[in-house]
């Protein structure tokens, strides 16, 4: 069994990395002109700096709160760096977070300064939120920032001199104050010190085997903990190249730049890869080639070449359940994707599938160092090196997600194997009562009906209701909605998919209809969290409403007028 290695702090192995290998390229980020801007690690460490020792020139409080909004970028990742330098303390902000939401994570972590990066008031929310920002609040704007009257990045590398001597973090200091999504309630400060962060990156060295010549592609949200501890931190303490995402209309070309070794991604973009692949070769004609001798070996490694993860060695699912199915097509193309489990309170160093010890549908045995236990309400209690220091002004919520003896309550209902790999069963605030007085999980509904390659997100629900029943959001271009050939034939192949799910459930769990709703659950329409889960309470308080109208039509597919 592996075991947890400890590691020095991140601003050690920058400046271990500045000393061994200043020339060496770090970071890749594109421009909106098409250029590429690249960095070295001198480069790095010199910005982080020269931004540490402005931040120093402030004055502010020791350990102060500094937020930092903006999508991913080499700046981000040097604010981060810069602010840990100063001797401060980052708040990260997802760049999708709406007005409210900042306006309360501000004033609750009561941040000093805030850095503004990269962003553009359509994609994101700063339309929104700047209007929000608390007056006085300094302001330091960061390369590709919209217009905003503050102190810009340039100017503060211009202005300054490279801060010398580094102040020591300790390795139990606080290092970063991350907010929870909030699918429910207000957003919760989840603090994390400098050995949490990096205890991830400590439980999988033996696993993964990650080294400085991996290659990664920065995508998902930086403010997540997942992006931080998969991407910046290993980034850091293994000395690798760390590519940037553009847009979403660029992802290809980036992650084809990138030609990443290790992949980090969410079921939502695992799932459209595996049906952009269907639709471009149907499964059958798959089925076919891949059996060919010489052939299908060629077929399956032009796929990963043409998604661009061929040169990946470790493939990573995480945050949400993906389909043993899709997940067994990963593999038939010899790309083995293996589940991940965690959360922000556990920096999510937590569960992982092994190779060699896959179990469809379990997310897998426990990190090294990390305990596991289901308590007699089926809930999973994780303890883990990468715990939390506690919630962030909020002493009686942190009592009350610890036991006694310093497990954290997950709020996952789970149930584990004979080798101790566990199976999310659902969350315990998710399991909703039908009018006939019984409890269904909809997460493990949710999984299977997902698999349809026509489906992109669905939420299964029907609190109060005889029976549950499904919304459904279309995957793009599944069909031309304004062809009643299109929907017939829909209806037909996804009610046949039905059918064999409700085989599969118990009877007070079969789904008594689906609901193809007309517009698409976004970050920005409130129906998603900026991870992509779901927000089960904005969903159905929006369409439970018409649950008794869907009902008496006796349709299995409706189609939301």
């Amino acid at each position: 069994m592996s075991q947890v290695v400890k590691f020095a702090s991140p601003l050690d192995y920058l400046m271990r990395w500045e000393r061994e290998k200043p020339d060496q390229v770090y970071m890749t980020q594109p421009l909106a002109d098409g250029k590429l801007l690249q960095l070295t690690w001198k480069d790095a460490a010199d910005q982080a700096r020269r931004v540490a020792n402005y931040l120093v020139s402030l004055d502010l409080p020791p350990r102060s709160n500094i937020a930092l909004t903006g999508k991913n970028s080499a700046h981000w990742v040097i604010a981060d760096l810069a602010i840990w330098m100063a001797g401060h303390v980052t708040v990260p902000l997802y760049p999708t977070l709406g007005a409210d939401a900042t306006e309360y994570i501000l004033k609750h972590c009561e941040a000093r300064l805030l850095f503004v990066g990269r962003l553009d008031g359509q994609s994101d929310s700063w339309s929104e939120v700047e209007p929000v920002i608390p007056e006085g609040l300094p302001l330091v704007v960061l390369p590709m920032a919209p217009p905003v009257t503050a102190k810009p990045w340039d100017a503060i590398l211009h202005e300054q001199q490279p801060l010398r001597e580094i102040p020591e973090r300790t390795m139990d200091e606080l290092a970063t104050i991350i907010y929870t999504s909030g699918t429910t309630g207000k957003p919760k400060g989840v603090m994390h010190s400098f050995r949490s962060l990096t205890a991830p990156a400590g439980c999988s060295v033996g696993l993964w085997k990650p080294d400085s010549d991996d290659r990664m592609l920065s995508y998902l949200p930086l403010a997540h903990v997942a992006e931080r501890v998969a991407v910046e931190i290993p980034s850091l303490v293994f000395g690798f190249q760390v590519f940037f995402n553009e847009s979403l209309e660029t992802f290809p070309a980036d992650l084809k730049r990138a030609r990443p070794t290790r992949f980090f991604s969410v079921p939502r973009l695992w799932t459209k890869f595996y049906q952009a692949v269907n639709a471009k070769v149907p499964p059958a004609r798959q089925r076919f080639l891949f059996a060919l001798p010489f052939i299908g070996a060629t077929a399956k490694r032009k796929i990963l070449r043409e998604l661009g993860l061929d040169s990946v060695r470790v493939g990573l699912t995480g945050a949400a359940p993906l389909s043993a199915e899709i997940i067994g097509w990963y593999r038939r193309l010899g790309l083995d994707l293996l589940e991940v489990f965690g959360m922000t309170e556990n920096a999510a160093a937590s569960h992982a599938a092994r190779i060699g010890e896959v179990r469809p549908g379990y997310v897998g045995t426990p990190l090294p160092g990390v305990e596991c236990r289901i308590d007699d309400s089926g809930e999973v209690l994780v303890k883990s090196p990468g715990q939390m220091l506690g919630y962030y002004r909020m002493p009686e919520e942190t009592r009350a997600n610890l036991t006694e003896d310093g497990f954290f309550r997950t709020g996952d209902r789970g149930e584990l194997d004979e080798i101790g790999r566990l199976r999310i069963t659902g969350r315990t605030k998710d399991l909703f009562k039908t009018a006939k007085g019984k409890y269904v999980a909809p997460v493990p509904i949710e999984n299977m009906l997902g698999a349809h390659p026509g489906i992109e997100v669905i939420c299964a629900t029907g609190p109060g209701q005889p029976q549950p029943f499904a919304l459904a959001v279309l995957s793009p271009g599944a069909l031309d909605p304004d062809s009643e050939e299109d929907k017939n034939q829909f209806e037909q192949a996804f009610g046949a998919h039905l059918d064999r799910i409700n085989r599969q459930l118990e009877d007070h769990e079969q789904l008594n209809y689906v609901v193809i709703v007309r517009e698409p659950w976004t970050i920005e329409s409130g129906m998603l969290t900026p991870t992509m889960k779901l927000k089960r309470n904005v969903i159905e308080e929006r369409y439970l409403q018409f649950a008794e109208g869907w009902r008496e039509s006796e349709r299995k597919i409706i189609w939301e007028g």
